[in-house]
Order: C-alpha cells, then sequence, then structure tokens
C-alpha cells in the first residue's frame, strides 16, 4: 500500500517502549506529522532514525495542515502521525488528521503503542471491566462544575488526565463532589523515572499532594456505589407526600421517578393501585 497515514503510538516516559514495529513505521514514512518536532526529533535520534521531513500538527495547527497531509498521501507518500507521547487523538492531537484521510478514502493504519490510560488503569486496583476516560476536566466554570457532577455519579471506574500545577485542586474538587472516602489511585510520571503511585481514598491523596509531587498525573477514580435498594412502600409514601403537596398524580409519578431514580411504570402501577 502506498498514500496512506500510519498512527504510531510513542513512549509515554521510558524510550525502551518505543515497539521494533513502531519504528519501522517512522523510517518507512516519507512525513512525519508531529506535535513537537523537538521532542519527535530527539525521539527519532534517539532511535537511530535519520531525521525525515517534519510537519507540526498539534492543536493550534492540524485542521491547517490536515488537507496539505492528504494532498501528499493521494500523490503516493506515507504519512506517520505522532505526538510527543501515547497514541494520538487520546486527549493529545491527532482527530483532525485521522479524519481528514477518512473523509478522503485514503487508507488509515495503526501502530498501537502505550497509553497512560490502560497502563495507570491496569496497576490501579480498581474494576476494570468497564471503565469510562474523561480525559482533562475543564479548568472552570459551569462545564467544569457539571463534569464533576457527572464524574460524582458514574457508576464505572473514571480515568482522568491532570497537569501538575492543578493536580491538588482537582482531587480537592472530586473530594467535593464524591465524598472524600472515594477510593482513587493517582499516577505521575508514569515510565519515567521518578514514577510513584498513590493508592486509597480522595482525602489521602489530597495529603499526598499537599508535599507537591511534580509531574504529570493520570488519576483513576473508584466509581460511585449503586443507589440503595427503595421499597414499595418508600414509594408510596413519597407518592402520598407529592399528592399532599397538590402535585397531580402524573406529576407525581414524575416528581417520585426523579427523586429514586426508578423505573416510570414501577411507580406508575404503585400510583394508581
Amino acid at each position: 500500500m502506498s498514500g496512506r497515514l500510519v498512527v504510531v503510538g510513542t513512549p509515554i516516559g521510558n524510550l525502551g517502549d518505543l515497539s521494533p514495529r513502531a519504528v519501522d513505521a517512522l523510517v518507512e514514512a516519507d512525513v512525519i506529522a508531529c506535535e513537537d518536532t523537538r521532542r519527535t526529533g530527539r525521539l527519532l535520534a534517539a532511535a537511530g532514525i535519520e531525521r525525515t521531513d517534519l510537519v507540526v500538527a498539534n492543536d493550534h495547527t492540524e485542521a491547517r495542515v490536515a488537507g496539505r497531509l492528504v494532498d501528499r498521501a493521494r500523490a503516493g507518500s506515507v504519512v506517520a502521525l505522532v505526538t510527543d507521547a501515547g497514541m494520538p487523538g487520546v486527549s493529545d492531537p491527532g482527530n483532525d488528521v485521522v479524519a481528514a484521510f477518512v473523509d478522503a478514502g485514503l487508507g488509515v493504519e495503526v501502530v498501537p503503542g502505550p497509553t497512560a490510560v490502560t497502563t495507570a488503569l491496569a496497576a490501579s486496583g480498581l474494576p476494570t471491566g468497564r471503565f469510562v476516560f474523561e480525559g482533562f476536566l475543564p479548568r472552570k466554570g459551569a462545564g467544569r462544575t457539571e463534569r464533576l457532577a457527572a464524574v460524582a455519579a458514574e457508576p464505572r471506574t473514571v480515568v482522568l488526565y491532570e497537569a501538575p500545577h492543578r493536580a491538588e485542586r482537582t482531587i480537592a474538587d472530586l473530594a467535593e463532589a464524591c465524598g472524600a472516602d472515594r477510593p482513587v489511585t493517582v499516577a505521575r510520571e508514569l515510565t519515567k523515572l521518578h514514577e510513584e503511585w498513590f493508592r486509597g481514598d480522595l482525602a489521602g491523596a489530597a495529603d499526598w499532594l499537599a508535599a507537591e509531587p511534580k509531574g504529570e498525573f493520570v488519576i483513576v477514580l473508584g466509581g460511585a456505589a449503586p443507589p440503595p435498594e427503595v421499597t414499595d412502600d418508600e414509594l408510596r409514601d413519597a407518592l402520598d407526600e407529592e399528592v399532599a403537596a397538590g402535585a397531580t398524580t402524573r406529576d407525581a409519578v414524575a416528581a417520585v421517578v426523579a427523586r429514586y431514580g426508578v423505573a416510570k411504570r414501577r411507580v406508575y402501577d404503585l400510583a394508581i393501585s
């Protein structure tokens, strides 16, 4: 195959994690779209790869350069896509480039590589059968408040990324939204020399971060506990309260369903009985 995009996963810290297949893909590429030419240049040098044509495709430029990369592939070039660390498109630039190649009907291959999401999840000790990746939370405002509330209510394990200077605040906000006893694992500097882990609850994580450990953080948060089972008698009492306060049967049913999160049919049957 010629004229295609190869999405290449790169190490998240330890250069030894660059796979032989990733090296082959970078050697064979006619052009490498990267987040930072200096970081990628160092990676190529460490792997003994002769520097090739590098094009910057970061958060600010990838939408603009995606079309040019497609044109090069149509002319027969093999385009490799990398970011500074991990898999392109996973809380990193890359989605626009991949989408442009898909829309153009050109081939897209993936050379799998390390990701901080699964690395932290695998060693977290928390349930991994079902999980949600939230990436970075909004920094402020209603968007942050809404996402924190959604994370707090999520029954699956949640994985978040956070920058060094915001980790302490994010843990504090999570403790307020979820309760300080919510289980959590926090990893910093994954696969690097100063890799470090905290496993415990959000209160303990706050104390750990108060010592100001440096580095990039991955937060693996335990899911919300399932709500306690509500009995039919409790639902009837709630319906009676709503009706006594002046609600119609329809409104009383809607209010009780919203309060307890139970099936509407169940509450309706109780109301008419």
